[in-house]
């Protein structure tokens, strides 16, 4: 502190000479100016360049673009009834009868019953970043952008996602449709495909619904954007046109969007767990809604920041993010979902061992997996002791010593997943290891 007074008085004498005014005043002055901006900026926010709200500002915007000309662009917010992260919503039971050229009054009553639903928002959790001092002072503002767009874009990514989810019926019912694909049957995986019939069939149904015409979307994954640009040729071209909007087109009354991470269903019809990956004869959805029937709320954005100042052994910065958005039907009646269905008749088949069990020594085993269709095979370990490569059909099972110990296990097993090269069938092969006897 005292050298802090010193170079003040120094820098404050000279700085009032060169200005005509005694140096005594430019050197009491420095000092105080010194320490009023000591109080009015947080603790290091003049030498660090972390600036907590600054940096929270700039997420929060980035998120807002990240909304912008995609499929929940344009979906009632109701951000502004949230309170502490969660948002009421009254549900109405019934809507009013109407009468048409009544002559009779007085008008009867009729009561709408409401129910008052609180929802939690979803909260959405970045895993923490380090930054070190040395990046952190040489290139703090090139770092605050590429540490924010990075939280940023996977905050959006896990919010489109769970969006998605949200939309989607649990499974097919009178008033949430979930309808199956009617195309062609894909020879390498035996999905069958989409085509522009199932379109209008998922049409039909919401007009059965009562949905209006007006403010239908329509979400289609990858693998059914896909389907339609090798069948459907108006299709095809309206793909190709600019998509500054983010919309692939409209047609039968739907606006058409494309994403890639729309849920899973299981070949009996029931949607699966967001993140789940997919088992054999399962796929991605497409699915379709009424805008002014979901909605979309924000929350709280915050952004946890620790000093390196706090961590001498590593002197590092760590941030992450925390982030509450939520985004659902108000109702489960206007929208529907499009499944693939699956044909195993013709699907690749793998042949060969299901179990293999392996010495306790290092060494390698090499099996051979024959697949119906000609195609070569992958393999991937769930154990680190346990390697897998692949050439051709053929898998070479690499392991590490089992070494005895009086505390472990006397087995020890690992899961490899089999695949066709280019489809979704998997095998399993289950890999036991024994331990080695005391010597």
């Amino acid at each position: 502190m005292m050298c802090a007074v010193l170079v003040n008085c120094l820098m404050g004498s000279t700085i009032a000479a060169m200005l005509g005014v005694a140096p005594a005043v430019g050197a009491v002055g420095l000092n105080v100016v010194a320490a009023i901006a000591g109080n009015v900026f947080p603790s290091g926010s003049l030498c660090s360049g972390v600036y907590t709200e600054i940096w929270t500002g700039e997420l929060v915007k980035h998120l807002r673009r990240g909304l912008e000309a995609t499929w929940l662009d344009g979906i009632p917010d109701n951000s502004s009834i949230v309170n502490n992260d969660v948002i009421h919503l009254v549900e109405v039971g019934v809507d009013p009868d109407v009468l048409i050229n009544n002559t009779t009054y007085p008008i009867p009553l009729q009561a709408l019953e409401d129910q008052d639903i609180a929802i939690q928002l979803d909260k959405f959790q970045t895993k923490v970043t380090p930054v070190t001092d040395d990046e952190l002072y040489a290139i703090s503002y090139d770092k605050m952008q590429r540490v924010k767009e990075s939280h940023g874009n996977a905050i959006n990514d896990s919010k489109f996602q769970k969006a998605a989810h949200a939309l989607c019926a649990q499974q097919n019912s009178a008033t949430t449709p979930v309808l199956v694909t009617t195309g062609s049957r894909d020879a390498d995986t035996g999905r069958i495909k989409l085509c522009m019939q199932d379109i209008i069939n998922l049409k039909r149904a919401m007009d059965k619904l009562g949905v209006p015409a007006q403010g239908r979307r329509l979400v289609l994954c990858s693998d059914h954007v896909n389907d339609l640009l090798e069948t459907d040729q108006r299709f095809k071209e309206q793909y190709n046109l600019d998509r500054g909007n983010g919309t692939v087109g409209r047609q039968y009354g739907f606006d058409i969007y494309e994403f890639a991470n729309n849920p899973l269903y299981t070949t009996a019809g029931v949607k699966k767990a967001v993140g789940a990956s997919a088992d054999t004869g399962e796929f991605q959805c497409s699915f379709a809604f009424y805008v002014p029937r979901v909605f979309k709320a924000t929350g709280s954005t915050k952004m946890y920041f620790s000093e390196a100042a706090t961590d001498p052994e590593y002197q590092r910065n760590k941030i992450n993010f925390r982030h509450m958005f939520i985004c659902m039907p108000k109702k489960a009646d206007a929208g529907g979902v499009i499944m693939s269905g699956y044909d195993a008749s013709g699907a690749p088949t793998i042949e060969g061992d299901d179990t293999l069990s392996v010495a306790a020594t290092a060494g390698s085993n090499v099996r051979t997996y024959a697949t119906s269709n000609g195609a070569g095979v992958t393999a991937e370990s769930d154990a680190a002791w346990l390697t897998v490569a692949v050439n051709g059909n053929k898998v070479t099972f690499t392991r590490e010593a089992y070494a005895y110990d009086a505390e472990g296990s006397a087995t020890r097993s690992a899961t490899v997943t089999i695949g066709i090269v280019n489809t979704d069938v998997t095998k399993t092969v289950t890999v036991t290891q024994a331990m080695a006897e005391n010597a």
